[in-house]
């Protein structure tokens, strides 16, 4: 951080990898005062890997992701991560794309967690048998061809006490400016209430 320390923060990675979107993220949080950590997820596979966002590399970065690189891995590196930050004050999570799918399964089974904040995570609609162990929000595009409205309709119907969905009027991947599904009023709106969310839990 370049303040004074809130908290930690894990941030997760998209399917692309650690792109300058990413690591813009991490310093936009090191900005608000989180010491914040970026797992390279996809490094053992793949050393260095970033993918851009045409339809070669996004089907460059699935083929990875699901074909080669075993997602129990991912929410492993990101336990060590939490680890790694713990006994410094709180430890959040915020995940985008397939980071924000790692960020549910952050609050529904990873442990030292204080909260989480998952952004259009595709496997979330599939998962809503797991119940959040720690306050979780979760943003979704209304527009997201890759996550149907009907699949996010189950997540709000679980109506969990300790977790919240906001739905916003923009695609699949709005929170990032170097895509063409950037809705930047719905990025501002997420991030503040991510931080809201932090804030409220200690951060």
């Amino acid at each position: 951080p370049v303040c004074t320390r809130r908290g930690g923060l894990v941030l997760v990675q998209e399917i692309f990898g650690v792109t300058d979107h990413i690591r813009d993220l991490c310093d936009e949080y090191a900005q608000d005062g989180y010491e914040v950590l970026a797992p390279a997820l996809f490094d053992r596979e793949h050393p260095g890997f970033e993918a851009d966002y045409t339809g070669e590399g996004f089907a460059r970065a699935v083929q990875l992701a699901r074909e080669l690189h075993p997602f129990d891995q991912s929410l492993s590196d990101v336990q060590t991560c939490i680890d790694a930050l713990t006994g410094k004050g709180p430890v959040f999570v915020v995940g985008y794309c397939y980071g924000g799918s790692v960020a549910w399964f952050a609050a529904t089974r990873l442990t030292g967690v204080t909260a989480a904040s998952g952004y259009y995570g595709s496997l979330i609609p599939g998962a809503v048998d797991e119940e959040p162990k720690v306050p979780v929000i979760l943003h979704f595009g209304r527009y997201d061809n890759g996550i149907p409205m009907e699949g996010v309709d189950k997540v709000v119907a679980r109506d969990w006490p300790n977790a919240t969905v906001h739905i916003y009027e923009a695609g699949h991947g709005f929170n990032s400016d170097r895509r063409k599904d950037y809705h930047e009023p719905s990025a501002d709106l997420a991030r503040e209430r991510t931080l809201e969310l932090f804030e409220a839990n200690g951060g």
